[in-house]
């Protein structure tokens, strides 16, 4: 019997575009760096292979022949919780908020440079496995366990108290670890479905929310999104970029 341990899988990756030479490009690049690709053309095709052959990751043009890119967020968040990074050519907010609003992680603007979205896949894979429900309610994203029940977050070794909408505020965004969550889909979760515009709330709340979080602002577990909203992240290890 050998005692070789197994080499593990390499990450799947599926690039959903109908340009033949951005797919290519996209997954030559990914390929490259070890990563296992499957492409798609279509919204139906990228839809079945994901239920087919869970890819780890997606990487999804929102201008596609068959389905907008934001339906097919839409179809694919009703079975599977795979991170979507999507690529937007219309560098329009709203659209970015839209598809941020039916489920993908992240979005990346064309034209788009590849070390900028590769830096995005990976900490959209990192976000993925570092985050999620420890046990009895605890959610965990990194070095963040934040306990549901009992209302107590730790950073690392230390215990921070939080006030009531604050915690509200960061217990929704470690649900979705890496995930960008809207101004508006925020506002309505810890404020109320008749808010939805008030931003500047969000802006002070985040910023007591940084003060208690963080102590190194070049490497952030809470991170802005201008004029779309906020994630919640583990820490980067520079060592493994």
């Amino acid at each position: 019997m050998s005692n070789v341990a197994a080499a593990p899988d390499p990450t799947h990756v599926l690039v959903v575009d109908d340009e033949p030479a951005i797919r290519r490009a996209l997954a030559s690049a990914l390929m490259a760096r070890g990563y296992r690709v499957t492409q798609a053309v279509d919204g139906k095709s990228a839809i079945d292979s994901v239920a087919s052959d869970p890819p780890d990751a997606i990487v999804l043009d929102l201008r596609l022949p068959d389905i907008d890119g934001i339906e097919v967020c839409r179809r694919m968040r009703t079975f599977s919780n795979v991170p979507i990074i999507v690529l937007s050519a219309d560098g329009l907010d709203l659209r970015k908020v839209e598809a941020l609003d039916e489920g993908a992680n992240d979005y990346v603007t064309k034209p788009y440079s590849t070390p900028e979205l590769l830096a995005r896949l990976r900490a959209v894979l990192r976000s993925a496995a570092a985050g999620g429900f420890a046990a009895d309610g605890v959610l965990v994203v990194g070095d963040l366990r934040i306990d549901l029940a009992r209302r107590i977050v730790n950073v690392g070794e230390r215990t921070v108290d939080f006030t009531p909408k604050e915690f509200a505020f960061l217990a929704m965004l470690a649900r979705y670890p890496g995930r960008v969550l809207t101004h508006s889909a925020i506002l309505q979760e810890v404020w109320g479905p008749s808010y939805g515009t008030e931003t500047q709330y969000l802006r002070v709340y985040a910023g007591q929310i940084r003060k208690k979080l963080e102590d190194d602002m070049r490497n952030p577990r809470l991170v802005t999104d201008l004029g779309v909203g906020y994630r919640l992240q583990p820490r980067r290890d520079p060592a493994n970029e």
